[in-house]
C-alpha cells in the first residue's frame, strides 16, 4: 500500500497507543472450547492486520476514530490451554486490566465470554446482550464449551432477565434450549424484528431495558449473527442471518451506550474463511463499535 498521510489507516491507530486509553483492546486466542474444530485463535491477528484496509473515519456518521484514545495490550498467552483452565486464567488477566476505559476482546471462540462476564464484578449487577445466532445455552456437563457461556452464567449465579439475545435465527436453535431462555427471562429478539424495525434501534432499547436493571453491561458479538453468505470463516453461521450493515448499525448503538464496559468479538477462524470476507466483517463490527463510542465521547 502506497502511504498517504491524508488517508489514515485504521492499523496505525490502533498501534499508535495511548497512556490515557479510552479503550483498552486484548487479543484472547482461545479456540481450545470450541465444539466443532476451530482455529478461531489466529482471529486476532487477522483481524489487527485487516484493520490496514480501513480507514479512522466513518463516512456514514461523520465519526472519527482519533478522537477515541486507545491502547493495544496485545495477545494474552492463552492459545492452547486446557478448556477447564483457560476460563480461569482469563478471568485472572480481565480481573487485571484497568478499570475506567472500554474493554474490547478480540477472540477466540465463544467460551471466552462466560470469564470475561465473571471478571467485570458482582453478577447481581451485571447485564449480558448478545448478537448471536445461537443460544448458547448448551448442557455444562462435559465443561465450559463455546456452545454454553449463557447457561454457564446462569449457573454462575447471573440473575434472571439480565440477558438479551438479539439476531436469533431459524433452524440454528432448539426447542428445549428456548424453553431454557423462557425460564430464565431470557429476551429472544428475532431476526423477523431487527428486519422490521432496525438493529440499531433494537440493541439501543434493549440496551435502556438492561440499564434500568443493571450497573455494567457485556456485549458479546458472535459474529455468525451475519447470514452464512457473509460469514463462511464462521462455523456456526446460517442462511437468514444479519447482513454487514445491520451488524455495523447494531455495533455502533452498543459503542454510543453510557452503560456498555466491555464487548467481544468471537467465533471467527480464518483457516475456514473465503477471500478474507469474515475476518474483514469482523474488522467492520469492531471499528462500528469504536465510531459509537466516538459519538458517546462527544455527547
Amino acid at each position: 500500500m502506497i502511504p498517504d498521510p491524508h488517508w489514515p489507516r485504521a492499523d496505525a491507530w490502533l498501534a499508535a497507543g495511548s497512556d490515557d486509553p479510552d479503550l483498552v483492546v486484548v487479543g484472547v486466542p482461545s479456540s481450545s472450547a470450541s465444539r466443532t474444530p476451530s482455529q478461531a485463535w489466529r482471529a486476532p491477528g487477522a483481524v489487527r492486520t485487516a484493520l490496514a484496509r480501513f480507514s479512522t473515519f466513518d463516512g456514514e456518521t461523520g465519526a472519527d476514530l482519533s478522537t477515541v484514545r486507545v491502547s493495544d495490550l496485545g495477545d494474552w498467552p492463552v492459545d492452547g490451554l486446557d478448556m477447564r483452565v483457560m476460563p480461569q486464567e482469563v478471568e485472572r488477566l480481565a480481573g487485571d486490566l484497568p478499570d475506567g476505559p472500554v474493554r474490547a476482546f478480540l477472540g477466540g471462540d465463544n467460551a471466552i465470554t462466560r470469564p470475561l462476564v465473571r471478571a467485570m464484578g458482582d453478577l447481581a449487577g451485571t447485564g449480558v446482550l448478545t448478537l448471536d445466532a445461537h443460544h448458547d445455552v448448551r448442557v455444562t456437563d462435559d465443561g465450559p464449551a463455546n456452545g454454553s457461556p449463557i447457561r454457564g452464567l446462569i449457573e454462575d449465579g447471573l440473575p434472571d432477565r439480565r440477558v438479551i439475545q438479539i439476531g436469533i435465527h431459524s433452524f440454528a436453535n432448539s426447542a428445549e434450549y428456548r424453553s431454557y431462555c423462557d425460564a430464565h427471562g431470557i429476551e429472544v429478539v428475532t431476526m423477523s424484528t431487527v428486519d422490521e424495525v432496525g438493529a440499531g434501534w433494537v440493541v439501543t432499547t434493549a440496551l435502556d431495558d438492561l440499564a434500568r436493571r443493571c450497573d455494567r453491561i457485556h456485549v458479546d458479538v458472535d459474529v455468525d449473527v451475519l447470514d452464512s453468505a457473509f460469514a463462511p470463516g464462521c462455523p456456526g453461521a446460517r442462511p437468514g442471518g444479519m447482513t454487514p450493515r445491520q451488524l455495523a448499525a447494531a455495533c455502533r448503538a452498543a459503542g454510543a451506550h453510557p452503560t456498555v464496559g466491555s464487548v467481544d468479538f468471537v467465533e471467527v477462524d480464518p483457516e475456514r474463511d473465503r477471500d478474507g470476507v469474515t475476518v474483514m466483517n469482523m474488522a467492520n463490527a469492531f471499528l462500528a463499535f469504536v465510531s459509537g463510542m466516538a459519538g458517546r465521547k462527544q455527547g
